[in-house]
């Protein structure tokens, strides 16, 4: 790792920047005073496509937009947004998102001055996500037998990353007489990267933290086949041991079927600081080979805090932790961090996030009215007053940013959620099957609100748990969710799958009974027909939400080092690609060193 490039660039900002700050403060006042943006960000929503009058394409978009893109098919839409250049308003240096080669000049399409200067702003406002030159020298290919049960993401991913905080426990080592002596992973999972670090290639220790008993029972058994530990003998009754598993197995899955459906990823943030268990489960060591380089612990993460967890080790002291993380879902990241300032062991974190829809949210409600075109939706009320100190955004510079609406930045749960696509990645057969689903999804809520089984002013979400309690079915959120492949091949398919899977439904089955037992295959035709056009301003819509958010990313990674720059005990803190985007797009690396 050449560390004196990255100190002297110590964020990926685009060229056309002179410092961090400069980009901070320019992105902060673009995100806080564009109405377009906060509306493409979290102020709409796919379902309500059709619902409105006027309708959310004509609402949103100028008509100067909508009349451009009328002439222009969905691929060229996309390369006007994430591809093609803007010369005569594009400062150089801003292609901060790696793509196929551009295909023409933005200017000779005759795309309104309006529309580039938004496509401009958007560009302007990512971080540069190229792989890092860094990175040259920290790969190393994993050994067959290291990299069992991983797939060619993860393979890129774990040799990136293993490599990466091996070369800067080196580093660290050499400016200090005091080397780290563990890796403390958060959310070890299968422990892909804590095996690959305990391996020989870099035989480091490490400490693997996960919440499931099955996930670090499975970590143990690729152990034994990445010959990091040796396989456990034992002498039992076979037949009685297989009727107690069976019974074991029995009661783990209905354990973990529930716990599972809580942390989901479609699932809604929790304000884990208010509704945590006061008498949460402790933390056990699990039992490991004293000759191997890795020791699990099963506990549960709530904050940055290990005291609870340190007195479990086998380890010598003084201990010298780095934390690391490979994808921390929602705030385990920040647990992360937080773990930098409150343990004295702690020295240094190197941390990859993900899953930004799992973020709760730290700032109550504005008290005046953001842009928006969405009608009151329960799960926005829930996540926007959870009030979670361990939410976004973490930072005081974020936190206490003053702007027309108010005073701090806010990114609902929509906003979040579209900032974990990577439109610079689809392939046309990906995009036009996400397209076609969302589009379906839009068009059957037509028809469940012309029926009456839903009312028009009530939102939607597909990916809300929480139930208003009590009130007619209209009141409460429909939620479908996925259906089998060949149902997305014809619309009456579609209609017809999600009306037999919605008459399973307690809360709607009645209504959906009584209001759709009358809908003929020639109805449902004659809907697919009137709004066919439709599909395309849709998936524009779609396209333009998910190419803003990627300003949405760009400011939560940078709140994150924003945070670590403010407290005292950090010396140095980064932020650097450290995955090819093309491979796997989640690829910032946080990392904080102590003092």
């Amino acid at each position: 790792m050449d560390s004196s490039a990255v100190r002297q660039k110590p964020v990926p900002f685009p060229e056309c920047f002179v410092d961090a700050d400069e980009y901070i403060e320019s992105t902060l006042d673009f995100i806080s005073s564009s109405s377009l943006f906060q509306k493409l960000c979290g102020g709409v929503h796919i379902l309500e496509f059709l619902t409105q009058d006027p309708d959310l394409y004509t609402a949103l978009l100028p008509s100067d937009w909508r009349q451009f893109f009328e002439s222009q098919d969905i691929s060229t839409i996309l390369d006007l947004l994430l591809r093609d250049e803007v010369s005569s308003l594009e400062p150089s240096g801003l292609s901060a998102v790696p793509c196929c080669q551009k295909s023409q000049n933005l200017d000779s399409l005759g795309a309104p001055t309006s529309l580039l200067d938004y496509i401009k702003q958007i560009r302007r406002h990512i971080l540069d996500r190229n792989e890092s030159t860094s990175l040259s020298n920290s790969k190393a290919t994993l050994p067959r037998h290291v990299a069992v049960g991983m797939n060619p993401k993860k393979i890129h991913e774990v040799s990136n990353l293993a490599g990466y905080v091996d070369n800067l426990v080196s580093e660290l080592s050499s400016q200090s007489s005091d080397r780290i002596s563990h890796l403390v992973d958060f959310g070890s999972g299968q422990n892909y990267l804590g095996r690959a670090l305990a391996s020989p290639t870099y035989d480091r220790r490490v400490i693997a933290i996960e919440s499931k008993p099955l996930n670090i029972d499975g970590a143990k058994s690729m152990d034994v086949t990445a010959k990091l530990a040796k396989k456990e003998i034992v002498l039992r009754n076979k037949k009685q041991y297989r009727g107690e598993q069976r019974t074991e197995k029995f009661s783990r899955g209905n354990q973990y079927q529930a716990s599972d459906s809580l942390q989901s990823p479609n699932a809604m943030p929790v304000d884990d600081s208010t509704d945590r268990d006061p008498h949460p489960p402790q933390p056990t060591r699990s039992s490991c080979d004293e000759d191997s380089n890795i020791q699990y612990i099963q506990s549960i993460i709530h904050d940055g805090d290990l005291s609870s967890i340190l007195p479990y080790l086998s380890v010598p002291s003084p201990l010298r932790l780095m934390v690391v993380s490979l994808h921390s879902c929602g705030n385990l990241l920040h647990h992360g961090l937080r773990s930098l300032i409150v343990n004295p062991s702690v020295r240094a974190v190197a941390l990859v996030g993900c899953c930004y829809n799992l973020l709760t949210e730290r700032l109550p409600l504005p008290s005046s009215k953001e842009p928006s075109l969405r009608s009151p939706n329960l799960r926005l009320e829930q996540t926007s007053s959870a009030c979670d100190p361990h939410g976004f955004p973490m930072s005081e510079r974020l936190t206490n940013y003053k702007h027309r609406n108010g005073t701090g930045i806010r990114f609902n749960v929509t906003a979040r959620m579209m900032a974990v696509q990577a439109p610079g990645n689809w392939t046309e057969k990906e995009y036009n099957s996400f397209f076609t689903r969302h589009f379906f999804r839009a068009l059957f809520q037509k028809i469940l609100v012309d029926k009456g089984v839903v009312d028009a002013k009530v939102a939607e979400s597909e990916d809300i748990i929480g139930k208003k309690k009590g009130g007619s079915p209209k009141a409460n959120p429909i939620i479908l969710g996925s259906l089998r492949k060949t149902c997305y091949n014809f619309f009456t398919s579609y209609v017809r799958a999600a009306i037999e899977k919605l008459e399973t439904d307690p809360t709607h089955a009645a209504s959906i009974k009584q209001h759709l037992a009358g809908l003929t295959d020639e109805e449902i035709l004659r809907y697919e027909t009137e709004y066919g056009y439709k599909k395309k301003e849709l998936s524009i819509v779609w396209s333009l939400m998910a190419f803003s958010a990627q300003v949405v990313e760009s400011m939560i990674v940078m709140d994150r080092w924003q945070w670590l720059r403010e407290q005292k005990e950090v010396k140095e803190c980064w932020v650097e690609n450290i995955f090819d985007y093309r491979i796997s797009p989640r690829n910032l690396v946080v990392v904080g060193v102590k003092r």
